[in-house]
């Protein structure tokens, strides 16, 4: 049925559906700020204004035209943070091309599952992981025309049929490339891939409005403004690397974005001090070593505006430690992939709401709703009590910030969007003020004995402990109870025993007998995603495999 208006919207639609787009935001602070700094490399101490850094841009831009490369193909790039992967997620807007940074977390054979995924037309790598992504392209089906190699400390040879970036970028022009496309807010602009948690990796497309959009989130939340310095010390080829406090909102907004090319406590609070740093970015670990280099060797943090923080809630102690050590200001955002961030704590909220994931953002909705035993989703309306109580699974609805679909994969379309929502797999509950508060995942639940135990609230005692830096906990197989469950605890202190842990948390008042782990593991790390979630599930790979 065609949608009748009590006004002419065509100029309107026109207007909006062309011109308000990531690029264009871009251009106007490259008019009005040409002469601004945009981008700082202090390992090279190289320094970008948005004027320079728009004729890098461009110069990649050229090379890649002159390549073929246009209108919805797909650049990949497997690079550190570096200028290079500000270069190319510009340079890939200039042509309408599609931005596809990718995890160099990730294996040889899980790389070229995304390479043949996506099927990239370019493809740039580090010379750092010059071994793996050879690995990767040697045993992807789909061959990148074009191979560019990123070689940021000097001296490393090509091989043959790659090209190394200066030579890629010699010689093109420093002059806007023509837009020979028709731009549009619906184009996909950036594809992300998830971490591939609970299966392989899924493309997330990003169109112009959610990029625009994630950026407005962002310049509001903080709030981010032209005159803010931002250091994200995460990977920026994950969604809360590049869209929170790095390139996406802080080139948008006219500010400066500081690289810090491989996170270092010491060295990330050195910058933060040298570069006036407004807004450092960071998941809860990162956080935690700040704070501890922070407390033997302060830093001045004086120009600190805020830390922003997402993929794990803190808990209160922890939040009180960090605002004063760090910076009163602390925000704690999460979400996923595909939604970017959806509930947020600000200061205000904090200490006192610390451990929830915050109440939804000014433009989302968030509900928790019914967890149906066959699989099936429970409709929107099909919510739980606000008791902090009632377990839910965890349901996001953010028009501006999600296309809502998966690239090239209608199964998992259809299993994780519904109605409009994205129905995340997370567990948690929600109180009368909307505060969420994440439990697990549904996947991840533990029932033994016909009890459903969550591990994070497990995971929350053990790090309480005093010896205790880190901890994950699943369950395992029992012929009794089905299952059990069992610990896997990172020591801060070596002196740390099994028998220490079982006696806490036997007393421990917060943990009821069927609670306990029936199982402890002491171990030196633990798997965490890009950005910073335990992977329970590379856990009981592990258990049943030394089962088997």
């Amino acid at each position: 049925m065609q949608h009748e208006y009590t006004y002419d919207v065509s100029m309107f639609r026109d207007t909006f559906e062309t011109r308000f787009t990531y690029l264009n935001g871009f251009l106007r602070n490259v008019s009005r700020f040409g002469t601004r700094p945009a981008l700082h490399d202090p390992l090279s101490g190289r320094r970008w204004t948005y004027r320079e850094l728009n004729a890098e841009a461009n110069r990649l831009a050229h090379a890649l035209r002159a390549d073929g490369v246009g209108k919805n193909d797909v650049v990949m790039f497997a690079l550190l943070n570096s200028p290079e992967f500000v270069f190319c997620y510009l340079a890939a807007h200039k042509i309408g091309a599609i931005a596809c940074p990718v995890n160099y977390r990730q294996g040889a054979g899980e790389i070229a599952l995304v390479i043949d995924d996506s099927r990239p037309k370019a493809f740039f790598y580090d010379a750092e992981f010059g071994e793996l992504s050879g690995s990767a392209l040697q045993l992807c089906e789909h061959k990148p025309q074009t191979v560019v190699m990123v070689d940021y400390k000097g001296g490393a040879a090509a091989p043959a049929g790659h090209k190394r970036y200066q030579d890629c970028v010699s010689m093109q022009p420093e002059t806007d490339p023509p837009i020979d496309f028709d731009p549009h807010i619906y184009d996909e602009t950036t594809r992300l891939y998830t971490s591939g948690t609970t299966n392989r990796p899924k493309g997330v497309p990003i169109n112009n409005v959610n990029e625009v959009l994630s950026a407005h989130d962002v310049m509001m939340h903080f709030p981010l403004g032209p005159l803010d310095r931002t250091m994200n010390m995460t990977p920026w080829f994950h969604r809360g690397g590049i869209h929170s406090g790095g390139p996406c909102p802080t080139l948008y907004a006219g500010g400066e974005v500081v690289i810090l090319r491989d996170f270092a406590p010491k060295r990330a609070l050195e910058y933060a001090e040298k570069y006036q740093i407004s807004f450092l970015i960071g998941v809860p670990t990162i956080i935690a070593m700040l704070a501890r280099t922070q407390e033997r060797t302060p830093a001045d943090l004086s120009a600190l505006r805020g830390i922003v923080t997402m993929g794990a809630p803190f808990e209160k102690a922890a939040c009180e430690k960090y605002m004063h050590l760090l910076t009163p200001n602390i925000f704690n955002g999460y979400g996923t992939t595909e939604t970017f961030w959806n509930t947020f704590l600000r200061p205000f909220d904090l200490p006192e709401m610390a451990g929830s994931a915050g109440r939804s953002c000014t433009d989302d909705d968030v509900r928790l709703v019914a967890i149906h035993e066959d699989g099936t989703h429970a409709e929107p309306d099909e919510t739980v009590p606000r008791d902090s109580e009632t377990p839910g699974e965890i349901i996001i609805s953010s028009p501006a910030k999600s296309a809502f679909c998966y690239y090239n994969n209608e199964e998992m379309t259809k299993a994780k969007f519904y109605k409009g929502w994205l129905y995340t797999g997370d567990v948690g509950t929600w109180d009368e003020n909307e505060f969420v508060t994440v439990s697990g995942r549904k996947d991840d639940m533990i029932v033994s004995a016909g009890e459903n135990i969550y591990p994070t609230q497990i995971e929350a005692v053990l790090n309480e402990h005093p010896k205790v830096a880190e901890s994950a906990v699943i369950g395992v197989p029992d012929k009794l109870r089905g299952e059990v469950v069992a610990a896997y605890v990172v020591p801060s202190d070596n002196s740390l025993t099994v028998e220490e842990l079982k006696d806490y948390c036997t007393h421990h008042p917060m943990l009821s007998s069927y609670k306990w782990p029936r199982e402890y593991h002491i171990v030196s790390e633990l798997p965490h995603t890009a950005t910073g979630k335990l992977m329970h599930y590379k856990l009981r790979q592990q258990q049943k495999n030394r089962e088997e």
